[in-house]
């Protein structure tokens, strides 16, 4: 067996309240981008800030024109073999919560229970103004035949679920999030850079108390310093977490 994979199966074997912390890295197999990678999306296209979403109606159809790019190219995604291995852990009551930066719904497409999308959702339209929640499909059809960012029936702005650059987290999910980081006894990192803040400080909450912190890779992440284990891959998260995972359960 595989060194790498043998540390981490031992690891969550021994281990029955897993934090883990998931980025971009573990759906890239999914054909979901890595949005700060070196091919990253935000390497050729300008964010639309929440503060111009919210007064600028030309930012709020720049926003809704990209969201639609985004989803005609990856609207096919499916979980892969990482999302599935985790909610494997999860029936084994390994998992205390999963806490994603990820938006595109796939923790939960493959069915993750104990979860924060501490960055929102794609998967859900929201109003900024009355919090209302709906389905994305009539929304995205009607900006592509008008090329007119939808509003909401009380007048708000509508926008996908997701947390937008200058719009602050949800307290819930925060609260949700680093609860765990305190009852957690092993912190599990994959497939980020942890270099996103707040949400990068949640297994640093764990780490302060002394708990075995894994990150999984494919290149250097901001708490490669403070990591008890450092896993890092030549090739795709799912090439390790899979097995490792197979293997502390069987």
């Amino acid at each position: 067996m595989d060194p790498g994979v043998s540390s981490l199966a031992d690891l969550l074997r021994s281990h029955d309240r897993i934090l883990v912390f998931t980025g971009a890295g573990i759906s890239t197999s999914s054909g979901i981008p890595d949005y700060r990678g070196p091919q990253g999306v935000w390497k050729t296209r300008r964010p639309v800030m929440y503060q111009d979403f919210m007064s600028s109606p030309r930012a709020r159809s720049e926003y809704w024109q990209q969201k639609l790019e985004d989803r005609e190219a990856f609207g096919a995604a499916a979980p892969n073999e990482v999302h599935r291995a985790l909610v494997r852990l999860e029936e084994a009551s390994k998992v205390e919560l999963v806490v994603t930066q990820n938006v595109d719904g796939l923790h939960r497409a493959a069915g993750t229970t104990r979860l924060v999308e501490v960055h929102g959702t794609n998967t859900e339209i929201e109003c900024q103004s009355c919090g209302t929640r709906s389905d994305p499909e009539p929304h995205f059809a009607a900006f592509a035949a008008s090329g007119v960012a939808p509003d909401c029936e009380c007048g708000g702005h509508l926008k996908p679920a997701t947390i937008s650059f200058g719009q602050s987290l949800r307290r819930a999910d925060l609260v949700r999030a680093f609860t765990a980081a305190e009852t957690c006894d092993m912190a599990l990192a994959l497939g980020s850079t942890l270099s996103v803040h707040p949400a990068a400080e949640i297994p640093l909450a764990a780490v302060q108390r002394g708990v075995p912190y894994v990150v999984v890779n494919r290149g250097p992440t901001d708490h490669d310093h403070v990591a008890e284990v450092f896993l890092r891959l030549e090739g795709d998260v799912t090439t390790l977490v899979p097995p490792a995972v197979s293997a502390a359960l069987a």
